[in-house]
């Protein structure tokens, strides 16, 4: 059995904050911090799962009105405790290259591209913890037959929680958080027509 390094020790008996992420130089690409505890993201990505988020961004990015930016994969600082990193996010923070994570107050729309490694945390552990910190629009992506299919989800404020608000086939119309229109048919390389 090898030692664990140095630095995967976190630096108090309760665990690691969300800013001891931009501390960590040696962890590896993808970290994210759930409940004060550290998650690597090891697993090798399918070219499914990088190919719908880079679609997903270009696409976004393309209708986003201005003062909203489309990112992917940077973390958003929930709390003291929690810093996970969506595969996407929209957000009306003005852009800033040294950023390394965003606030709920300036997020508009997480979107989670489904992964078999990550379908536990995408399904439930982020769901709830997006809706707690008041994002108002949360998207699952799953990979359907190659096709992709997106829950919307919209938060319901006095509750902080979310409702679901669709499943999407072939297209997906949405009007939060801007007006979106989606062939996600056309979003994979090898479905379309």
């Amino acid at each position: 059995m090898t030692a664990v390094p140095e630095w995967m020790r976190p630096p108090r008996p309760e665990g690691w904050y969300a800013d001891d992420l931009d501390r960590l130089a040696e962890a590896p690409r993808h970290t994210e911090l759930i409940d004060g505890a550290l998650v690597f993201m090891i697993s090798p990505q399918r070219v499914w799962h990088a190919r719908m988020i880079t679609a997903l961004v270009n696409s976004l990015t393309d209708q986003a009105p201005p003062g909203i930016e489309v990112d992917r994969e940077i973390t958003i600082r929930l709390d003291k405790w929690n810093r996970p990193e969506p595969d996407l996010l929209v957000t009306t923070a003005p852009y800033d290259p040294h950023r390394t994570c965003y606030t709920p107050e300036e997020t508009l729309l997480v979107v989670e591209v489904v992964s078999p490694e990550s379908a536990h945390r995408d399904e439930t552990v982020k769901l709830r913890k997006y809706a707690e910190a008041g994002i108002a629009n949360y998207w699952r992506v799953e990979d359907e037959d190659g096709s992709p299919v997106v829950h919307t989800y919209e938060l319901d404020a006095p509750t902080r929680s979310y409702v679901p608000t669709a499943i999407h086939r072939h297209e997906l119309r949405a009007s939060r958080p801007f007006p979106i229109k989606l062939d996600l048919d056309g979003l994979v390389p090898g479905r379309r027509g």
